[in-house]
C-alpha cells in the first residue's frame, strides 16, 4: 500500500480522483485538502463517496503531506508550481494534474498562461505523463506533468501519423469538441446551463493554451516541428471529448494496420474497425480512448477521430494509470470500469 495525499479535492478532477483511488487496491488515502471546506466531511460535499471515504478536507497548511508517498495536484494553475519543491524534497513523488510542468519552454508557458514560473528548475525534470509515449520516462519520475484532455485526445490519434512520417506534418488539423465539466467546478456564466444547452460554439480560435502542449509533444513524436491547427468547441453535454483530425497523405501505407500495431499492447486504447464512428458515451466515465480511421472518397486526407472522457483518460484516470507506472503496479488497477451507459 501507498499513502497518498490530492491537494485541491473539491473540483471535478479531484472528486474523480476520489472515485477511482477509493475502489484502488494499492492505496491509502491520507489527506485530502481544500481552503475553503477545511473539516467538511468529504462525503457531505460528495455523497456519491458515502461509504467510500471518511476523511474530511484539510486545510493545507495542516495536512501531512510530506508522511506521504505520493501527492496529486488537482488545482487550478500556479498551484503545484509553488508547493512541488518542498514535497519533492521531503522525497514525495508529484503528480500535477495541471499545466505547470508540461511545457518545456518557460517562455512560452509563461506567455500562454500569464504568469511568472514558480519554479523553472523542476520543469526540465518533470516527466509529461502521456503513457503510451513516455512510460519508460515515468516508471522512475519524480515529478510527473498530467497531460491536458485536449491533448491526449489529439496526441494519441495523430501518434502513429507522426511517428511514421507518412503525412504532411506541417499542416495537421485538429477539430476538437468538450464537454461543460472541462471548464471546472466553478460559477462562471458562460458554463451555465442556460448558457450551454441547446448551443454549441468554437472558442480559442486564435490561440488555445493546449496548443503549445499538443504541439511539443507531436514535435517530439516527428522528431521536428510540426504545425498544427486547433479549434476547440463547447458541447452542451457533461463529460467527454471528440477530437476529429485531419492530417494529408504524403506516402501510402496500410493506416489501419499502423494504428493497429502501434497500439496492440496499450490497454486504455482501443483501434475500432476502419470507418467506424466512436462516440462519447462509449467512453463515459472509463480510462479509454477509442479511435477510428476514415479516407473520404479515397482522398488524400486522412480522418482520424479520438474520443475520451476529459475528466477520466483526461485528467484523473490518466493520472492514476500514471501512478499505477511509478510505483510499479499493474497498469490497470483500479481503472477497470466499464464505461457507463446510457
Amino acid at each position: 500500500m501507498i499513502k497518498v495525499g490530492i491537494v485541491g479535492g473539491t473540483g471535478y478532477t479531484g472528486v474523480e480522483l476520489l472515485r477511482l483511488l477509493a475502489q484502488h487496491p494499492h492505496v491509502e488515502l491520507r489527506a485530502i485538502t481544500s481552503r475553503g471546506d477545511a473539516g467538511r466531511a468529504v462525503a457531505d460535499m460528495f455523497p456519491s463517496l458515502r461509504g467510500r471515504i471518511a476523511l474530511s478536507f484539510a486545510d493545507p497548511k495542516a495536512a501531512d503531506l510530506e508522511a506521504c508517498d505520493l501527492v496529486f495536484f488537482a488545482t487550478p494553475n500556479g498551484i503545484a508550481m509553488g508547493q512541488a519543491r518542498a514535497l519533492l524534497d521531503a522525497g514525495v513523488r508529484v503528480i500535477d494534474l495541471a499545466a505547470d510542468f508540461r511545457i518545456k519552454d518557460i517562455a512560452v508557458w509563461e506567455k500562454w498562461y500569464g504568469m511568472k514560473h514558480a519554479a523553472p528548475e523542476l520543469v526540465s525534470e518533470a516527466v509529461y505523463g502521456l503513457p503510451e509515449a513516455n512510460r519508460a520516462q515515468i516508471r522512475p519520475a519524480r515529478l510527473v506533468a498530467n497531460p491536458g484532455c485536449y491533448p491526449t485526445a489529439v496526441q494519441l490519434g495523430f501518434l502513429p501519423l507522426v511517428e511514421s512520417g507518412l503525412v504532411d506534418g506541417d499542416h495537421l488539423i485538429a477539430d476538437a469538441k468538450s464537454g461543460v465539466s472541462g471548464a471546472g467546478r466553478k460559477a462562471e456564466v458562460h458554463s451555465l446551463f442556460s448558457e450551454t444547452s441547446d448551443s454549441f460554439k468554437a472558442y480559442g480560435v486564435p490561440g488555445h493554451r493546449h496548443l503549445p502542449e499538443i504541439r511539443q509533444g507531436l514535435s517530439i513524436a516527428a522528431g521536428k516541428a510540426v504545425g498544427l491547427t486547433f479549434v476547440p468547441h463547447l458541447t452542451p453535454m457533461i463529460r467527454g471529448i471528440h477530437a476529429t483530425l485531419y492530417a494529408r497523405v504524403t506516402r501510402e501505407a496500410d493506416f489501419q494496420a499502423l494504428y493497429e500495431s502501434r497500439y496492440k499492447e496499450e490497454p486504455f486504447v482501443d483501434v475500432l474497425p476502419f470507418a467506424s464512428h466512436p462516440d462519447t458515451r462509449s467512453v463515459r466515465a472509463a480510462n479509454i480512448c477509442r479511435i477510428a480511421l476514415h479516407r473520404p472518397q479515397g482522398g488524400d486526407t486522412l480522418v482520424v477521430l479520438s474520443v475520451i472522457d476529459n475528466l477520466v483518460k483526461g485528467a484523473a484516470g490518466q493520472a492514476v494509470q500514471n501512478m499505477n507506472i511509478m510505483f510499479g503496479f499493474d497498469e490497470c488497477a483500479g481503472l477497470t470500469q466499464i464505461p457507463v451507459l446510457p
